[in-house]
């Protein structure tokens, strides 16, 4: 049970499941059946303007290793209905994805074997190996291209030779400029074919695609081998992005295929140490665990210049709606697990937020307000309000602040970084504390939070949200400790405000805003369970009692919608019921995840066959993987020694004995975790 579970191999063509999504946190693809085809590429931190929208979005970018086979002069390009014996599969332990088919075109047959993968070594590289035999001797062509057909933007610079230099560095290069200007991508790509020996033809861009091509007489029997590496550097991340793509293309040139893939399975073999296992649980759920920690590890790297987005590096052609943008959701469910996984992409995520802490003051004194309030939408590339006009949710959905305060406390508690918790936590904390203080109103009872929203986007505003309300008083403790541990002066008001910032309470339950009616618009959402977990806000015991008995009892009217279906699972476990436990995670979680190798959709696809199937949706993913880690395990990460984070016996769902890992990363050392029903968690030196 060390390695991972990969997916079922998919055979034949024409499902409505989404493309195979492969990346590496810097690059995204969305490869297509017949893995030669252009499919869709997305790269961090660059942006565009969208075509319907007019606001800064991620932008579809040139798909960097498109490939053409021409046999006897017909190119597959002008007879996809040709191809056949289509069998696509991918590999989790080492991040490839393998694609295979057939063309039968002018009287021979030639089988195609295509395996992808970005480079987490190389984090800006996309390497492909495409294998082509014949079963009769033929002219055989082989095309490989930068394909920027179709692509929102413009080409502004092409480069075929290397300045100063007798032979170029590579086969090319381009500077890609984003529709509406708003961000510039270089990509340069080297190419190689071995089993046979032909002079490479490379012509200037021509209809948006800069190529190179072989041509050659194939001989029955033979494989013959192209590679392509492509470098794709956003403008972010350097001034002149096609000089740097060039640059790291060559060292990729010189460092060879073979060794680019045998680091990045190197790579990949050390994050599944970080493999969640589940004792008792059955093949389907480890099969789920292990889909789930590929897919969301795969979307965040140490080099991440702008987070990642809600479906991480993935697009498609019927799903747009969040366009990129860096929302709250990243920081509550996704940044807990990357920290003990990757902490360096966690603070990679932390890193943009705090590169951007500037706009989010600059946000409050557009709001009339002090302190740091972060946009709703965070536009990739500026770090600026992005909401699609007229911006209905960024007037009210502050609890985004919240959410990014709390991340940077969990990683100050867990990570090895001893700056991070001066440098860069304290300043996040202390501004939006800050912007806690002027937000709230004073009242004759205590403090309220007024004309706000939770986790349900209402038409209406509401006071008292339950759930902004608990986050703002787990913040000005979790700052109020901060400075303490600092030594640093803070607002006396934080803890005033924390004392008596008042809940929404009915007969003991605490509710979603102040005149909650059980039948109003999404009155099932149970945004007021997330005090109880993730937040740890500690409540009487009754209360939290009545609470989750109140909500779990509304399940079936929320469950199948995105992001706290997922959590379900958990809840159960905390009102003691594992049967109850069981059956919602797998309503909420496991029947999210349909189609072509395991990618968790937004929307349970029975209960809202009308929304698009779109995915890896993080929030689900990030959600279930936070609930196996912290959620069941009842482990609170604080400032005290990890081995007292254990608040609690281990409730599993029915079945289940133990959740292990055997590496987790805490506080710059591998630590192994060992939950077992009934037990408190353990941590152990790994």
């Amino acid at each position: 049970m060390d390695g991972p579970l990969s997916p079922p191999s998919v055979k034949g063509a024409g499902r409505r499941e989404l493309p195979a999504y492969v990346s590496n946190g810097v690059i995204g693809l969305r490869v297509r059946e017949i893995a030669l085809s252009p499919g869709m590429a997305l790269v961090s931190g660059y942006t565009g303007e969208d075509e319907e929208r007019r606001i800064e979005a991620a932008a579809v970018a040139p798909y960097p290793v498109a490939v053409d086979l021409a046999l006897g002069g017909v190119w597959l390009s002008d007879t996809l209905q040709s191809v056949g014996d289509q069998e696509q599969s991918y590999d989790f332990s080492t991040g490839e994805l393998t694609s295979r088919f057939v063309l039968a075109v002018e009287g021979t047959l030639a089988r195609v074997e295509v395996t992808t993968f970005c480079s987490r070594t190389a984090p800006t590289l996309v390497c492909q190996e495409a294998v082509v035999e014949v079963e009769r001797a033929v002219d055989v062509k082989l095309r490989a291209a930068v394909d920027a057909g179709g692509v929102p933007g413009r080409a502004l610079r092409q480069t075929r030779e290397t300045p100063g230099e007798d032979a170029p560095a590579c086969d090319g290069a381009l500077l890609w400029e984003g529709a509406g200007g708003l961000s510039r991508l270089g990509i340069a790509y080297a190419t190689e074919l071995s089993g046979t020996d032909c002079d490479p033809v490379r012509p200037p861009l021509i209809r948006d695609r800069l190529y190179t091509e072989y041509g050659f007489r194939a001989v029955a029997g033979r494989r013959y081998r192209l590679r392509q590496m492509a470098s794709l550097v956003p403008e972010v991340m350097h001034s002149q992005p096609d000089r740097q793509a060039v640059r790291l293309c060559a060292m990729a040139r010189n460092d060879g295929f073979e060794t680019l893939r045998r680091e990045n399975r190197e790579t990949w073999k050390q994050l599944w140490k970080g493999r969640i296992k589940l004792i008792g649980a059955g093949e389907r759920w480890q099969q789920l665990a292990d889909a789930a920690y590929f897919y969301l590890n795969s979307s965040v790297h140490t080099s991440s210049p702008a987070s990642t987005s809600i479906f991480g590096l993935a697009t498609w052609h019927d799903y747009h709606y969040y366009y990129g943008h860096v929302m709250w959701d990243i920081e509550t469910f996704c940044v807990p697990p990357i920290t003990f996984s990757q902490p360096g992409a966690a603070a990679a995520i932390l890193d943009y937020r705090f590169r951007n802490l500037e706009a989010a003051y600059r946000n409050a004194d557009l709001m009339g307000r002090r302190g740091a309030q972060f946009p709703w939408e965070s536009a990739p590339g500026h770090g600026d309000e992005a909401a699609p006009m007229p911006g209905t949710a960024s007037w009210h959905e502050d609890h985004v602040s919240l959410d990014v305060a709390l991340a940077f406390a969990l990683f100050a508690a867990c990570g090895d970084d001893v700056r991070f918790a001066g440098e860069k936590a304290w300043p996040v904390l202390a501004g939006v504390a800050d912007w806690i203080v002027c937000r709230v109103h004073r009242t004759r009872g205590g403090y309220e939070l007024l004309k706000s929203m939770g986790i349900a986007e209402r038409q209406r505003t509401a006071d008292r949200a339950a759930f902004s309300t608990m986050s703002a008083v787990v913040v000005l403790r979790e700052a109020k400790v901060l400075a303490e541990r600092l030594g640093r002066p803070f607002n006396p008001l934080w803890a005033e405000i924390a004392s008596s910032l008042l809940l929404p309470m009915r007969d003991q339950i605490v509710v979603s805003h102040e005149g909650y009616r059980r039948d109003e618009e999404k009155g099932a959402t149970p945004d007021p369970l997330m005090g109880v977990w993730p937040l740890a806000y500690r409540l009487d015991p009754d209360a939290e009692r009545a609470t989750l008995e109140f909500y779990l009892a509304q399940a079936e009217t929320y469950i199948g919608a995105p992001m706290l279906s997922a959590l379900y699972g958990v809840w159960a476990a905390r009102a003691g019921d594992r049967e109850l436990s069981l059956r919602l995670l797998e309503e909420g979680y496991g029947r999210f995840v349909k189609g072509r190798f395991l990618q968790t959709l937004e929307y349970r696809p029975d209960r809202f066959p009308e929304q698009p199937q779109a995915g890896p949706f993080f929030a689900n993913t990030g959600g279930f993987l936070s609930g196996l880690l912290l959620g069941f395990t009842r482990l609170e990460p604080s400032a005290a020694e990890p081995r007292a984070w254990a608040k609690g016996p281990v409730v599993l769902p029915a079945g289940w004995t133990a959740i292990e890992v055997d590496r987790l990363w805490i506080r710059g050392r591998p630590v192994r975790l060992v939950a077992r029903h009934g037990e408190a968690a353990r941590l152990e030196d790994a």
